[in-house]
């Protein structure tokens, strides 16, 4: 078997774009050997991702936590604004029903409820493990997820829009047609919280263009996730966990 071109594995954008590839795809390849899948599939790619992260890490210049007071207000700002807009905003899907229903007169079919996501309920045996489970998910939401998502919106994403030459451009570069494809491209992958996703996306985008420091973003970007998993597991909801 021959060995992977090297020149491949070198190109700038491979680790700011193979984390984030790697943390969909796990979860797609399912899995029959193991109960409830969609728990262990999650520590596993967490598990996979963190390693990536850290192997890739030194050719990662930009990936430093940094520190401000705007940050944080972003961070929390955003987090209620995706509260209050995720369950008032309709998802996209539901949008398009909405459409179809104008344009063609069928009839609406009912919404579907948020996936549920129960750990206390599907692991009432072994509450140890449900906690595991959460305590997983609230850790890798709040300090993994910003890191690689940050690295690939705005370090890669953002840049490689304006120019495919993208490492050579400072993060301070501005260009409104990138911050509004990044943004929208940030919305498309939450399609259910759309608007607020747009919005967040062009919050940290702007911090990032302000500072210089992807560091910002990704402080504001942990704020966001872990203030929403409190909330959401204070009120016993799940959603957004």
């Amino acid at each position: 078997m021959s060995s992977p071109n090297p020149s491949i594995l070198a190109e700038p954008a491979v680790p700011r774009v193979l984390p984030l590839i790697v943390y969909l795809l796990i979860p797609a390849l399912g899995s029959k050997l193991l109960p409830h899948p969609d728990y262990w599939l999650y520590v596993i790619k967490v598990a996979v991702v963190a390693g990536l992260v850290i192997w890739f890490r030194p050719r990662l210049p930009e990936l430093r936590w940094s520190f401000s007071w705007i940050a944080v207000a972003v961070g929390f700002g955003i987090a209620v604004v995706w509260e209050v807009l995720s369950r008032q905003v309709p998802g996209l899907e539901r949008l398009y029903e909405h459409v179809v229903h104008l344009v063609t007169g069928k009839e609406l079919p009912p919404a579907k409820p948020p996936e549920a996501w129960t750990p206390l309920t599907v692991f009432k045996e072994a509450p140890a493990l449900a906690y595991f489970f959460i305590a997983i998910r609230v850790l890798a939401r709040s300090l993994l997820v910003p890191l690689f998502e940050e690295v690939f919106y705005r370090s890669f994403v953002y840049r490689y829009i304006i120019s495919a030459k993208f490492d050579t451009l400072p993060l301070t570069t501005r260009h409104a047609g990138a911050w509004l494809a990044t943004s929208a491209l940030f919305a498309v992958a939450h399609p259910d919280q759309w608007l607020p996703g747009f919005l967040c996306g062009a919050a940290y985008q702007w911090l990032v263009i302000r500072s210089g420091r992807l560091g910002d973003a990704i402080l504001a970007h942990a704020i966001t996730n872990g203030a929403l998993s409190a909330w959401v597991i204070y009120r016993g909801t799940w959603d957004f966990s």
